[in-house]
């Protein structure tokens, strides 16, 4: 049975449920059980609060982990980065009082920070040469300015509203953070296999994101053009049709491009194109 530890609650536990229903794995998480067991799949989820995950896949208690990159960067333990996920994405950054004057990272000489994340903060203000006291808080660190507890703070970032709505200016993006899945790196032979087939899924999973299937009716003598403007992803498949000098046409494309190839493949003469939404693409 692999172990995966997950966040308990907030966004990234939401995403990485999501995730992992995408994938085909089935887990009932709504009686907030401490662990749960995959109803298809033999995989038992361990929900913890995101600070712990590095420290509780670093000695073995569960194989895998999904967590955000910056808990990974402030833990500094021995786990590896299997895949980078790209959800949850955000930024640990330096924040002023609006009104403060800024001229560069040497404005934080002599100033108390507060923090969650204080050995990335202090690696930073080491390698800037920069001498600040560091004042840990665990939570609500964006009051600390306003509370008279510390000059700035270094905390995460993702819209930038929260920053705004204390009276904040980011000035300095430090640190780019995402959810990743690690492991501690002593798999058995039983675990790497499912992993491996959970990364498999994954990457179907992001080949199949943003794209569109579109078939057509197309006279063939505009069937090399129409391979240019659709190459797919070998090549488009080609049928032929009842009628004389046509032919259908089937494809997939980003759904970003999907109105100017139609446009494209209508001038050389597409009929009746269908668009269909694609659940999964198996590479």
């Amino acid at each position: 049975m692999l172990r995966i530890a997950l966040q308990a609650k907030g966004r990234l536990n939401e995403d990485s449920m999501a995730l992992l229903r995408e994938i085909g794995i089935d887990v009932d998480d709504s009686k907030r059980k401490f662990l749960a067991q995959a109803a298809n799949f033999p995989i038992e989820l361990l929900f913890m609060r995101d600070d712990d995950i590095p420290q509780v896949v670093a000695a073995g208690t569960a194989s895998l982990g999904i967590v955000g990159y910056n808990e990974v960067v402030e833990k500094g333990l021995p786990v590896e980065i299997v895949k980078e996920l790209g959800f949850s994405q955000c930024r640990i950054s330096l924040a002023i009082p609006k009104n403060e004057a800024y001229d560069g990272p040497a404005w934080f000489n002599g100033k108390r920070i507060a923090t969650s994340y204080p050995n990335i903060l202090k690696d930073y203000l080491d390698k800037n040469g920069i001498s600040a006291e560091i004042e840990v808080i665990m939570g609500s660190v964006e009051i600390a300015p306003a509370a008279g507890i510390a000059d700035a703070i270094f905390d995460i970032v993702s819209s930038g509203g929260t920053l705004v709505s204390n009276g904040l200016r980011e000035v300095e993006k430090v640190l780019f953070s995402q959810a990743v899945l690690i492991s501690n790196g002593r798999l058995s032979e039983e675990d790497r296999a499912l992993l491996d087939e959970i990364l498999f899924r994954m990457e179907s999973e992001k080949v199949s994101r943003g794209k569109k299937y579109i078939l057509m009716n197309l006279p063939k003598a505009s069937l090399d053009e129409a391979i240019k403007i659709l190459p797919a992803m070998r090549s488009p498949t080609v049928m032929p049709l009842a009628a004389e000098g046509w032919c259908s046409l089937h494809s997939v494309v980003d759904s970003n491009e999907l109105w100017d190839k139609v446009r494209q493949l209508k001038a050389i003469g597409a009929e009746g194109i269908l668009v269909l939404n694609v659940d999964k693409i198996i590479p």
